[in-house]
């Protein structure tokens, strides 16, 4: 993939150890020591690194976005991917053809400019596209693994956002709870991170439960998007940002 330009920000895939480093750190930053569970810098990371490619963002030279991509070949092989540790993914077996996993999808703490997530995703949808990927999942995160932090957001999913009943991953063994639903006219977008914001307003869907991982201090929401239902108006718009390559 070409590195694509939008204002200052640059997306590119990453290359080599010090890349891999470069989005490991800021992990590192975004998972733990903005949460309070680490202090000083760090890097995160795992076994699935190795198996990952790895999407950079740089704002004038520093890494501000990051997420790692693991593609399989159909529904069958989801089974490898990360995801797999909490969420049962056997009914993503009825899904034909190229899919892939997002994961460890952040960016930098201290910014707030929307540019950065558009670019991200337009990245992936060039990605997606070159490739054949036609369905897109990953577990995304809510900080706090007390499930009372997060009703109001959680009641929000259940109500308006869960996915098909033949795809929704059942629970697999460790603690998780099933989302409440909320009263009609209640609303809980406040309550939501912009990442899992943005896979919604794509025609994203959630599973009926989430999971608590204590070891991240977070609740993890399993969430689909077949990329055959995203609006066109924002296939439009997300290629038009693609279109500048650097």
């Amino acid at each position: 993939m070409k590195p694509i330009r939008q204002g200052r920000h640059v997306a590119r895939l990453a290359e080599g150890p010090r890349d891999l480093a470069r989005a490991q750190a800021l992990r590192w930053q975004a998972f733990r020591t903005a949460r309070g569970l680490a202090a000083g810098p760090g890097l995160d990371r795992d076994g699935f690194d190795d198996r990952c490619r790895h999407l950079l963002v740089e704002t004038e030279g520093e890494v501000t976005a990051c997420l790692r991509l693991m593609t399989f070949a159909g529904g069958p092989e989801a089974a490898r991917g990360y995801s797999a540790q909490f969420y049962d993914l056997s009914p993503l077996g009825a899904i034909a053809g190229p899919m892939a996993e997002v994961g460890r999808f952040c960016l930098h703490p201290s910014c707030r400019d929307p540019d950065l997530p558009r670019l991200v995703w337009a990245a992936l949808a060039r990605l997606a596209e070159a490739e054949g990927i036609g369905f897109l999942f990953g577990c995304t995160s809510l900080a706090g693994a007390d499930p009372a932090r997060h009703g109001a957001a959680l009641a929000l999913l259940g109500r308006d956002h869960l996915g098909p009943p033949g795809l929704r991953p059942p629970p697999r063994a460790g603690a998780s709870v099933p989302l409440p639903v909320a009263p009609a006219g209640a609303r809980g977008e406040a309550g939501l991170p912009a990442l899992l914001r943005s896979y919604l307003s794509l025609g994203g869907w959630v599973a009926d439960h989430a999971v608590i991982d204590r070891t991240l201090d977070t609740l993890l929401v399993f969430t689909g998007l077949d990329l055959a239902s995203v609006p066109p108006a924002r296939v439009r718009a997300l290629r038009r940002i693609a279109d500048e390559t650097v």
